[in-house]
């Protein structure tokens, strides 16, 4: 079993960069490599100053395999960990612990992997099990931390400050369905706004959580076929479902294998429906075909919802028609490559339109002020990805109105390995930006690792604190905030 240990010493104890050997490649290799062990770290040393209005608790969450995996390896195959930093009246405390689910604690008695990867198998099969590994996003909902998985399964509550696993959110089972990788929080309510999708009709559903885990709505929602939608998006009155032209090829899928497949003939519709909606509430919006795997934000003007998200660029042959193998390919093996984009959607007259923001730079992985999910945001904050692989290079600041780049920062774009950036509201603050861009940053040519903080009015200026920690922070995928307040709701339930 693995053990948490308190450290009060600087030394480095960086683990070592291929624990398993190269037998898997470089997904388990380098900065992507997994750490064997948990810590929490309490004294650590700081370049510059941790603002005293920075409070609240960064989470992390990401691939870690405990084992050696069965077959070829995917990086969602990994189990879930969380590396978090808690900031405390100008003090740091950095942790990080496995999410111990079903599958972690089954492997942990066998001491051994006893699941494969979406290489090896698919979801539902019973003689080649796939690993629900939460491993994909956290978020906060009513001061506990949950981590899901890319998939769609169990969703997990975590203790935002100790992480220490508190099982399976009760709500799932009222319902009696898994959660996609992202859900939504509007923070001006409380409530959990979550869909779900399996491969039998109707094939997708949608809901909304209160704050005090009541399930407030639960409607199926009917689609074409078996799809695999990634994120989805909400306003204060509405719901956002995203139905993608990518989805299993059929004759993989009927032969227990993962494979994807792109189809350009195939618009991209989004739903809106309203929040408390019912399933024929829905109204569906045609747009050009495309991927999405995560959205900004979305909000309301007028008669007309608005969604401004990362929107994958498919493929293109020599003569410019879309390469539907190549793009399929490219999705699966996370080679991204997307822009800023936006998308209107009229509630009133049915008119659909869409539009480029920048056509510069290769963006992805969005947060923005998290307190206005759901209502009209300027703001965003996004890595700049490396399309060839998992690697976020730099920091970037977005005026989503204009898709005018404010602001960008790197500490080398060929040697920093970034997480992903989240905002975090300085106490007291009255604009939309008055607070501090969050993130850890691994140079691979130092081996140093840092947690940076910025302020996300300049983040051009670079870090005003940077957290050197004795620990590398893997790669891994999402990220949030968790306020102060937050924090101490969770302590006294």
């Amino acid at each position: 079993m693995a053990q948490t240990a308190l450290h009060t010493t600087n030394d480095t104890e960086f683990a070592p960069e291929a624990p398993f050997g190269d037998a898997w490649g470089p997904a388990l290799m380098g900065p992507f490599a997994p750490v064997m062990d948990e810590s929490v770290w309490d004294r650590l040393e700081v370049h510059g100053e941790i603002p005293a209005d920075l409070n609240g608790v960064y989470l992390r969450n990401g691939p870690n395999p405990r084992f050696a995996p069965q077959g070829r390896y995917h990086p969602f195959d990994g189990d879930g960990m969380i590396h978090a930093a808690q900031f405390e009246n100008g003090k740091v405390v950095y942790r990080n612990r496995w999410v111990r689910t079903d599958a972690w604690q089954e492997e942990d008695r066998a001491g051994q992997a006893t699941h494969h990867g979406i290489r090896e198998t698919l979801k539902g099969r019973t003689d080649k099990r796939l690993k629900d590994a939460a491993n994909t996003d956290v978020i906060g909902h009513g001061g506990i931390a949950l981590a899901s998985w890319y998939m769609s399964g169990e969703i997990y509550m975590l203790d935002p400050i100790t992480l220490e696993t508190l099982g399976k959110a009760p709500y799932a089972k009222r319902y009696g369905g898994g959660f996609s990788a992202h859900s939504k929080v509007d923070e001006q309510t409380g409530e959990l706004l979550f869909f779900d999708y399996w491969n039998e009709a109707p094939y997708m559903s949608y809901g909304v959580v209160a704050a005090d885990g009541t399930v407030k709505n639960h409607v199926p929602i009917e689609l074409p076929g078996p799809r695999l939608p990634h994120d989805m998006a909400v306003t204060e009155h509405y719901s956002i479902l995203h139905d993608l032209p990518l989805f299993h090829n059929e004759e993989a899928m009927a032969l227990g294998r993962h494979k994807l497949q792109f189809h350009p003939e195939m618009p991209t519709r989004f739903g809106v429906i309203p929040r408390y909606g019912a399933s024929h509430e829905i109204r569906w919006f045609e747009f050009s075909p495309c991927f999405l795997y995560h959205v900004v934000n979305a909000w309301e003007e007028g008669d007309e919802v608005v969604m401004v998200a990362c929107r994958y660029m498919p493929e293109r042959t020599a003569r410019g028609d879309i390469d539907a193998e190549r793009t399929a390919r490219n999705i699966a093996e996370l080679k991204m490559r997307s822009r800023l984009w936006r998308w209107r959607m009229n509630m009133k007259t049915g008119e659909a339109r869409e539009e480029q923001l920048d056509d510069r730079f290769n963006i992805e992985f969005p947060s923005f002020r998290a307190e206005q999910t759901g209502r009209r945001t300027r703001w965003g904050y996004l890595v700049d990805h490396d399309p060839d692989i998992l690697h976020w290079t730099g920091i970037r600041k977005f005026n989503t109105d204009t898709g005018e780049c404010v602001g960008e920062f790197s500490d080398g774009a060929a040697h920093t390995w970034y997480s992903e950036p989240w905002f975090a509201p300085a106490d007291g603050g009255t604009r939309e930006d008055d607070g501090y861009v969050v993130a850890f940053a691994w140079n691979q040519a130092t081996r140093q690792q840092q947690l940076q903080v910025f302020d996300a009015r300049d983040v051009s200026a670079g870090p005003v604190a940077r957290v050197m920690l004795p620990r590398r922070v893997p790669v891994g995928f999402h990220a949030c905030w968790i306020a102060r307040k937050n924090l101490a709701r969770a302590r006294s339930a």
